[in-house]
This record gives structure tokens, C-alpha cells and sequence, in this order.
């Protein structure tokens, strides 16, 4: 599959890349795409939550009232669940949220991302550039002449960019990230996929080992 590079003023350079149908052309496989971005999400969780229980409550462990006789239930501890400002029962407590996936399946759901945008219509892939400085104005105006500047954007770089990396850091709708960081749920939490013509071959690469 060819497609047609632009430069950053978003006109056809007249070239065109070769997009390799066994990362961009397979047929997605929606199951792979859930069990990555279910993992991806669960990563994002801290697992640091915590309440105090019975045990860890600061207070008087005398006992409140008679054991018998109150018509009412026993009770031993001003700490107790039942009471206000006791301890908590099963309260949340500190976890990991991590859950394993095979590489292949990973490799397969980011396969599936691609091929989806692909079809979609929403992948365009631009020749290499740089700014000569950090300006965001530069980064919306490159936004702009592509038409994607107020939908979400994935830009994908080759290499370590720090210029362009910088100029799209205060962009709400758009992130740029190096094909290495390249992710499943990143690729299809973007309306419009933006490849830098050196990040296809890693990209290929990474994704057909």
C-alpha cells in the first residue's frame, strides 16, 4: 500500500511510501485491541488507595456499655465499624493494578490500531522537519495546513525531536510522541494519525519481529 508524502505546508512532495500491508492492511482483530487498552488503562491506576480499618483507628478500646441487658447489640469499642468515625470494614487498600499480555497480542492490537486508521482514512505521513526553535504558533500553524488542527492528533516521530516536541506541549488536542512510545490505546484515542516519513520503518520494524 503507497501513500503519498507531504511536506510541512501539507503538499504532496510527488513522493509516495510504502506502507507494509502486515502492519497497516490486516484485517483488526477487536479482542487483542480491548485486552491492550485494558492493560494500558490499568497501568494508569496508582493503586495507592487506602482507609483506615478497625485496628488503626486512633481511640479508647474501653468498652462502651454492658455486654447484656441493653436490648440492644454488643458492643466493645468506640472503634467499631458501626459506630461514627470508627474504622472502616473492607476498605480499599493498597494494590497493584498491573496485569500481564502476551507480546504477540500487543504486537497484534497495535497492528489492528493502525490498520483501523488506515481504513478510516485518518493516517497521512510527512516528510521529516524541525523548527528552529520551540513556538507553538509554528506547531498550529503545521496543524492547520493538514485541516486536523481542532481534531485530536498523534504525531509520530522518528527520533527525539525536542523543538517540535516542545512546540506541541501546551496542545491540548495534540501530543507527540518517537515510534518507540507508540502505543494501542494512544493510536485510537486520536482522531487523525500524523507519521513522520523516518518513523515508518521503525515502526514496520518493530511491529513485524
Amino acid at each position: 500500500m503507497k501513500v503519498a508524502v507531504l511536506d510541512v505546508k501539507g503538499k504532496d512532495t510527488g513522493r509516495k511510501v510504502e506502507l507494509s500491508d502486515d502492519v497497516f492492511g490486516i484485517e483488526p482483530n477487536e479482542h487483542a485491541i480491548y485486552l491492550d487498552v485494558k492493560q494500558y488503562l490499568a497501568h494508569q491506576r496508582q493503586g495507592t488507595h487506602k482507609s483506615k480499618e478497625r485496628a488503626e483507628i486512633v481511640g479508647s478500646t474501653r468498652k462502651i456499655k454492658k455486654q447484656k441487658g441493653t436490648g440492644t447489640a454488643r458492643a466493645g469499642s468506640i472503634k467499631s465499624p458501626v459506630f461514627r468515625g470508627g474504622g472502616r470494614i473492607f476498605g480499599p487498600r493498597p494494590r497493584s493494578y498491573s496485569q500481564k499480555l502476551n507480546k504477540n497480542v500487543k504486537r497484534l492490537a497495535r497492528k489492528s490500531a493502525l490498520s483501523l486508521k488506515s481504513k478510516e482514512k485518518a493516517l497521512v505521513v510527512v516528510e521529516n522537519f524541525s523548527f528552529e526553535a520551540p513556538k507553538t504558533k509554528d506547531f498550529v500553524t503545521f496543524l492547520n495546513s493538514l485541516g486536523i488542527a481542532d481534531k485530536k492528533s498523534l504525531v509520530i516521530l522518528g527520533e527525539n525531536n525536542a523543538n517540535v516536541y516542545l512546540s506541541s506541549r501546551n496542545l491540548t488536542q495534540s501530543e507527540v510522541i518517537t515510534n518507540s512510545e507508540l502505543s494501542t490505546y494512544k493510536i485510537l484515542n486520536a482522531k487523525s494519525l500524523v507519521l513522520m516519513e523516518g518513523a515508518v520503518e521503525g515502526i514496520q520494524a518493530n511491529l513485524t519481529k
